[in-house]
């Protein structure tokens, strides 16, 4: 254990894959963390979020103002923000922007030292990826300032929920023959999330490592196409047959992994451009200052393998970007003066109390589905994906519970009030802004009304048309989604669902009792 009154740690981009395991890692041995995101309510919801040993912070590395405030006070600076997800094609000078902001925090402030997470690839190579320059770009950013900086590069990072191993994952599960382009035979030398995470830490614990960079890998090098016979190996999966042909660009790679996997084209792109130069460690010094036992790729596979199949991923590559709560909504607010609130809500009173119904309500979407017109919910997610979104392939974290900031399927979790309340956010492809709110309310002894609410606010006349023409489809699918709750909950309707027009529209009342009109 550490001393109390020692300087805490700040770790950026705390609900993001890597910080989000970072975090409980550093609180275990210890430490005092200050865990820095643009959404406190995400970094709340996290396991570790009320932690005595945690302070949660509100910070941008586009707001200079916001950094000073974070960094004030502590001793280490985790640098793993990355603005790939928020930024998509414009996450190059955005990340030059927050690295420069961030050398200033730190000078202004008194850090002592700064661990920045970047990539490994030959700065040089005739095919080095946007993606590799820019992390590079960072790295010399921070190196330039007056606080000593260590710089860990890492390829490729198996673990639960990790971008690379979800695509690597979803292509062998789904696709038993593949076209693959010629980066199918490049060398790469992966390495665990465990063992990232032994690095980080060990860094802070050897000031020998500040103002060094640091290659880090797992001890196998391996091509791409060796992954996918060592994943299907460790899954149980006969291995995919892997036509290479010289012509399928990173561009056309990233569509079809868009189309294939959970992860969208605009993340996929920057993953697929980096494959097609060797991705190896060039020096080793790391394991002697920090010797740890690394996981090879077939151990670090059924890690995550298992963790998958017992529901314990304690972050996922969907789980990064800001938590936006759209204007129209917020509790208070009278009715929106910026454009006409479209609404379509369906009620039903079921016999039990919230607590039956509510393990319905918190297990809707993923393998569960809907409750009803699971063919139109698919044929909706499919549409979405065509159209350049992320379609229902994300899931969810887990089958059972769900925590703000949560990627469901299509959804965002944007409030929840166990076991009254979940608000949802739309992040398909949408002419305007949607949300998606499922109440469970008091309604006298033993009874409850369960209620689906959905509200849109339409972007000029395409928003409106669209929602017009899928409004008889939200009537049939939330009446039938009310009955399905209920008989999930194995708790009798009382009465049909009946529509009902709510006379408020903001997200914070719950629907009156109102008769069908």
């Amino acid at each position: 254990m550490h001393e109390t009154n020692q300087k805490p740690v700040l770790v950026t981009g705390a609900t993001g894959y890597v910080a989000g395991r970072l975090i409980p890692l550093l609180l275990s041995a210890g430490y005092r963390v200050r865990a820095m995101g643009r959404s406190i309510e995400k970094m709340a919801a996290r396991p570790w979020g009320r932690d005595p040993g945690i302070e949660r912070v509100f910070g941008d590395i586009m707001d200079i103002g916001s950094l000073n405030k974070a960094v004030a006070g502590c001793g280490t600076i985790y640098y793993l923000v990355h603005s790939m997800i928020s930024q998509k094609g414009a996450y190059r000078d955005a990340d030059k922007t927050g690295a420069a902001n961030m050398v200033r925090a730190a000078a202004d402030q008194g850090a002592d030292h700064i661990i920045y997470l970047g990539g490994l690839g030959d700065i040089q190579h005739k095919q080095i990826s946007r993606h590799l320059v820019s992390r590079n770009e960072v790295g010399q950013i921070l190196q330039h300032g007056p606080v000593p900086v260590t710089i860990l590069r890492a390829a490729m990072i198996l673990g639960s929920g990790s971008a690379s191993f979800e695509i690597l994952r979803y292509l062998a599960e789904r696709l038993p023959i593949m076209v693959t382009p010629k980066w199918v035979s490049m060398p790469t030398q992966p390495i665990a999330i465990s063992n990232v995470l032994g690095y980080l830490k060990g860094c802070m614990e050897h000031p020998e490592t500040r103002g060094h960079t640091f290659d880090i890998g797992g001890p196998d090098i391996v091509s791409y196409r060796d992954l996918f016979a060592v994943f299907a190996n460790r899954a149980g999966l006969p291995s995919p047959v892997m036509i290479p042909v010289p012509v399928l660009t990173p561009r056309l790679s990233s569509l079809w992994i868009h189309l294939v996997t959970p992860v969208p084209a605009a993340i996929a792109r920057p993953l697929a451009e980096g494959l097609s130069l060797p991705t190896v460690c060039t020096e080793h010094r790391i394991q002697t200052i920090i010797p740890q036992d690394l996981l090879t790729c077939g151990q670090a596979m059924e890690r995550a393998l298992d963790r998958i199949r017992q529901e314990q991923v304690d972050t996922c590559w969907a789980d990064a970007g800001e938590l936006i709560h759209p204007e129209w909504a917020h509790c208070g607010d009278s009715d929106y003066s910026g454009g006409t609130i479209l609404k379509c809500g369906y009620t039903a009173t079921v016999e039990g109390d919230a607590a039956d119904l509510w393990l319905a309500v918190e297990q809707v979407g993923g393998e569960t589905g809907y409750y009803a017109a699971d063919l139109l919910w698919k044929l909706r997610g499919l549409m979405d994906v065509f159209s350049g979104g992320v379609g229902l392939q994300r899931g969810r974290r887990s089958r059972h519970t769900l925590r703000v900031g949560d990627a469901l399927d299509f959804w965002r979790v944007l409030e929840i009030n166990a076991p009254h309340r979940l608000l949802l956010v739309a992040e398909m492809k949408l002419p305007g802004q949607a949300l998606l709110e499922i109440l469970v309310s008091p309604a006298g002894e033993n009874r409850c009304d369960l209620t689906l609410l959905s509200r849109f606010l339409p972007a000029g006349i395409f928003g409106m048309a669209y929602w017009y023409a899928l409004y008889p489809f939200h009537q049939y699918v939330f009446s039938r989604m009310l009955a399905g709750m209920a008989a999930a909950a194995e708790k009798p309707l009382l009465t049909k669902p009946r529509r009902f027009t709510p006379k408020i529209t903001h997200a914070c009342s719950l629907p009156p009792n109102t008769k069908n009109n």
